[in-house]
């Protein structure tokens, strides 16, 4: 100890007081140190907790939030083109079943709430205009300007409860339709965020937004704690602008026990301090006390024994000449369980086993006459129990106070468990050793290790996969070059007998021979997964054995652990399946004969699901019959509802649910639409296919029926126009029996006057009545010929038309009436119309027509014609109306179209041009219909197939 050091030591002896305060406050800064220490790390941890916990809410929010466009876009896609929401209880049924954190889903059609299930407990909601309800009008268009899901509220709801409302646009033929939107209860948020399932006794939660309206920051929990400068932490989450606050409640007490920390700091420097004035009190006791432990820790003897006694390995000091043990520590004792004076009674030669005492003498021999100066050996010693145990022993003479004489000090560690550790690393290796040589998977182990080093040095290794792969297609010989610096160190008999060779030497050759295209696209795959470090590979690959047989086989290479970056140890696998292979091609073929015997089937053969009319399976025969393709189908799990002919939709799901609910097999007819838009008749024969009398799925084929349909509708076509035929030629009959008979009956009666009349003038007058008759009696025959010949006129010429041309010409031959009669025309028919039509009738049936219109025109106003061509509902008609006088269809109906039929008191009226007209009209295909009122005015529409 120098001399300053001991003037400061005595310096504090002195003066204890002051001493004393020194220390005192030294302690207690330490302790305030440490105890504000402790406060920052609490703190801290405090802060990464609240930040954990926002962070997990955060996610779960998110999440749930998430799970809603899913659902509010599924709502979406169930709008047809008319802009009405399809199954929309069914499909909000499931949206709910499969997304428990929502309550409700809604559709909101420009604004308004029409649709909404359940709708127990929402009735309230319903009618209910957001767009103009100030409460939900902001954040409704929110939605609309960023065209995006938004999420609005907390509010209160109209049907009760706070919640939050998911809102997306919907857009129809790119114009807003409303909305598809997503109810979440507050409670159900909470429960879902794990809000409620977080220990609340030390954490406070609140979320709230800014107000559109006021645009403060409104809360929408219960809060308790009030916020402070750094007692919480906070995030935004922008699907509803909310802001998730995290509160700490105790943020007080990590002060209290800051405090409560000093105060003990303070306590326990003021103890210590007392203390240590007691001890300075006593300066001559402690300072002997000091310099009796200075000699004492001085004394080198001391130094060594406490290195003697304490040492972790086993230690001794043995006499040279007899072995004995002069000391030994409490490690060596411990070791072999004896105690100190049991071993000083014996000798190292007791306590060897025999097979290694020869040796351990041989080298104490060697020690003794100078030949050596220590050795190490591995021996076994026997403990107290009579166990072996293995130590690494070194032995070292020590001289006895500089003389020649020397006692040996012995050095024991306990290699026990390395020794035992060696023999199960050896048993494990003849273990794995036994399963490599006798599995009967052909295995081999390579050495890879020159294959990894040329990689290297072309400079492949980590490289990109696309790289290494252009590089090696481009250098096909370095491929070569590293298969053939693999180097094969051994294979088992599996192996050898699937190569068909005796010996590893006779395996190395006809493993080399195959190295055709395929096997340079195999190897080069495994030199890209050996750049990329994996550390095992699998392909299937085709070897060559010693008779030149061609065998399937699986291929897998593992890296052996510990050889990972050398790569001098893979274990190669390699699985015969050549068998399989021929069995899978035989699979597939079979496959591939089904499917062609389904496809060469003139139907559709298909399968789906009996509950949801998913389809598993449709047949390629649907691309020609009904032009979408089996992918097409397949990727719409309501393909089938979809596209089944609106008229028939309702009827067919109905029908097919109802036979699948009683498992009877079932056959009907219906129409589908056809990618080309057309309308495909199908005959669908349906077989229930069940479980435990339950049906699980349906299989069936749909045959196209549409030629046999067009075949049935002209047939009922034809058999209409033959009953109509048959009604007009029974028409036709009476009306030639009537109209003959007057005219017969007229001459007989008039040639039986003439006969009998003597006067001249009379048989003169009676002469010119017989010419009136008989000129009226051919101007019938002229008109029954000409309904002949429309009725019996089978060939007419049809033509395409340019309807315009044909009304003018009309108009140009009835000039001189339009003109007499001051009629007005207005020709709306536009001039690109074309209709294939026989000329000479359109000409009659036009003439007619807008004759008529003039012959009846009204006295009282100036008359007009207006003729128009329009399409309703894809039929075709022109459309010839006038201001006329009108028909009383209640009186005329049936005479408007009949022969000789008039309904009017004009002496020009003979019955016969519309007759004429209806006729020609349906000779063309078309028909002919009258709308009439008194004194109004007449409308004909002339219909054109």
């Amino acid at each position: 100890m120098g001399k300053n050091s001991y003037n400061l030591i005595n310096w504090f002896f002195k003066r204890p007081r002051t001493s004393g305060i020194i220390v005192f406050v030294s302690l207690f800064l330490v302790f305030t140190y440490i105890a504000f220490q402790q406060y920052k790390i609490d703190k801290e941890n405090r802060r990464i907790e609240m930040t954990n916990k926002l962070n997990a809410i955060s996610q779960n929010i998110d999440q749930t939030l998430k799970n809603c466009y899913t659902t509010v876009l599924t709502l979406a896609l169930t709008i047809d083109n008319e802009g009405i929401p399809q199954d929309f209880n069914l499909i909000g049924r499931k949206l709910l079943e499969s997304n428990s954190s929502i309550n409700a889903v809604q559709m909101v059609p420009n604004g308004v709430i029409k649709y909404t299930y359940p709708m127990i407990g929402n009735e309230e909601a319903m009618g209910l205009d957001i767009l103009n309800s100030k409460l939900l009008q902001d954040e409704a268009l929110k939605s609309i300007q960023t065209q995006k899901m938004y999420f609005a509220g907390p509010f209160e709801l109209k049907q009760g409860g706070q919640a939050i409302v998911g809102r997306l646009p919907v857009y129809l033929k790119n114009e807003f339709w409303g909305f598809s939107a997503v109810i979440i209860k507050m409670d159900r948020l909470l429960e879902t965020s794990g809000i409620n399932a977080i220990n609340n006794k030390n954490f406070s939660f609140q979320l709230s937004k800014i107000s559109p309206t006021t645009s403060k920051e409104v809360y929408f929990l219960p809060q308790k704690v009030k916020f402070k400068k750094d007692n919480y932490v906070s995030s935004f989450i922008p699907d509803g602008d909310w802001n998730l606050y995290v509160i700490d409640k105790k943020a007080s007490a990590l002060t209290n026990n800051f405090l409560f920390n000093v105060f003990l700091g303070f306590l326990s420097a003021f103890i210590v301090t007392f203390f240590i004035v007691l001890l300075l009190r006593k300066p001559e006791q402690l300072q002997q006390l000091v310099y009796d432990q200075a000699d004492k820790l001085i004394n080198s003897e001391l130094k060594f024994k406490t290195i003697f006694e304490q040492a972790a390995i086993g230690i001794a000091n043995v006499d040279s000449s007899t072995g004995k043990f002069i000391e030994i520590n409490e490690k060596f004792c411990k070791l072999l369980g004896y105690t100190e004076n049991e071993m000083k009674d014996k000798d190292f030669q007791s306590i060897t086993h025999p097979e290694d005492l020869d040796k351990d003498l041989e080298l104490l021999e060697k020690i003794n006459h100078g030949a050596i100066q220590q050795y190490s050996m591995e021996k076994r010693y026997f403990t107290k129990e009579g166990k072996l145990i293995w130590v690494n022993l070194t032995v070292a003479p020590l001289l006895i106070n500089n003389s020649k004489e020397f006692t040996l000090i012995s050095i024991v560690e306990d290699i026990t468990l390395k020794k035992e550790t060696e023999k199960l690393i050896k048993k494990s290796e003849n273990h794995f050793k036994s399963l490599f040589e006798d599995s009967p998977l052909p295995l081999r182990e390579e050495d890879f290790s020159k294959v990894k080093l040329y990689l290297e040095k072309l400079n492949l290794m980590d490289k990109d996969s696309d790289y290494v792969n252009n590089y090696l297609n481009q250098n096909r010989s370095q491929v070569e070059e590293a298969y053939s610096l693999i180097k094969l160190n051994n294979a088992n008999k599996a192996c050898l007998n699937l190569y068909k060779v005796d010996s590893i030497n006779d395996l190395i050759p006809t493993k080399s021979a195959l190295f055709n295209v395929k096997s340079f696209l195999d190897f080069k795959n495994q030199l890209i997964a050996i750049t990329q470090g994996k550390k095992q590979y699998a392909l299937d690959t085709v070897i060559r054995t010693s008779d030149d047989e061609l065998r399937n086989i699986d291929l897998r290479w593992n890296i052996i652990r510990g050889y990972e970056k050398s790569l001098s140890r893979v274990i190669v696998s390699n699985e015969d399946i050549t068998d399989r292979k021929i069995n899978e091609q035989i699979r597939v073929n079979s496959q591939k004969r089904i499917e062609s015997l389904i496809n060469t089937i003139d139907g559709i053969v298909w399968e789906c699901d009996a509950i949801t009319f998913e389809f598993t399976f449709i047949s390629k025969k649907v691309e020609n019959i009904l032009g979408y393709t089996a992918e097409e189908w397949l990727s719409n799990r309501t393909f089938w509802k979809d596209h089944i002919y609106h008229e028939d939709r309702e009827n067919v799901i109905n029908f097919c649910s109802e036979k699948t609910n009683n498992n009877l097999d079932h056959d009907f007819e219906y129409r589908m639409i056809a990618k080309d838009g057309s309308v495909i008749w199908l005959r669908d024969i349906v077989n229930v296919v069940s479980n435990n009398n339950k049906a699980v799925s349906l299989r069936g084929i749909m045959i196209n029926i549409t030629k046999n349909k067009e075949i049935e509708k002209d047939l009922n076509n034809s058999f209409n126009l033959v009953s109509e035929q048959n009604k007009r030629l029974l028409n036709f009959s009476y009306i030639v029996s009537h109209n003959l008979r007057s005219h017969t009956s007229n001459i007989s009666s008039l040639i039986g006057l003439i006969e009998t009349t003597e006067n001249k003038e009379e048989r003169e007058e009676m002469l010119g009545l017989l010419k009136s008759v008989s000129n009226s009696l051919n101007d019938t025959m002229t008109n029954l010929n000409e309904v002949v010949n429309i009725q019996t006129n089978l060939s007419l010429s049809i033509e395409k038309i340019n309807l315009v041309n044909y009304v003018e010409v009309t108009l140009k031959v009835l000039s001189n009436n339009i003109k007499s009669n001051d009629v007005t025309i207005i020709n709306e028919i536009p001039n690109d119309i074309e209709i294939n039509y026989n000329p000479a009738y359109m000409e009659s049936i036009l003439f007619n027509i807008i004759s008529n219109g003039i012959r009846y025109s009204h006295k009282e106003r100036k008359s007009i014609i207006t003729i128009k061509y329009q399409i309703e509902k894809e039929r075709k008609f022109i459309e010839i109306s006038d201001n006329g006088i009108g028909i009383d269809l209640e009186k005329n109906k049936d005479k408007i179209f009949g022969m000789y039929k008039t309904f009017s008191a004009n002496n020009d009226s003979k019955g016969i041009g519309l007759f004429i007209t209806k006729y020609q009209i349906e000779a063309m295909g078309g028909s002919i219909t009258v709308e009439s009122e008194l004194n109004i005015g007449t409308t004909f529409k002339i219909y054109i197939l």
